[in-house]
């Protein structure tokens, strides 16, 4: 079965962040895709590692807003 996602967030330059899951091992992690003409590689990328990165960009502001509307 394909792995099911939600969008996150999509900066201004195309770039986009997703929730996903992959149904078939129950596996939950943030799946970035780079925008095409950056050429850059996508990444697939544990929720924790996610949340705990220096950084603090509108993407992480987002799966937190989405994390705590499920409470």
């Amino acid at each position: 079965m394909a792995v099911r996602t939600r969008e996150i967030y999509r900066s201004a330059n195309g770039d986009r962040w997703l929730l996903a899951r992959d149904p078939d091992t129950g596996r939950v992690f943030v799946r970035h895709e780079p925008n095409l003409p950056s050429g850059g590689q996508g990444a697939d990328i544990e929720i924790g590692a996610f949340l705990i990165a220096a950084d603090n960009g509108p993407e992480k502001q987002e799966l937190l807003r989405l994390i705590g509307s499920l409470v």
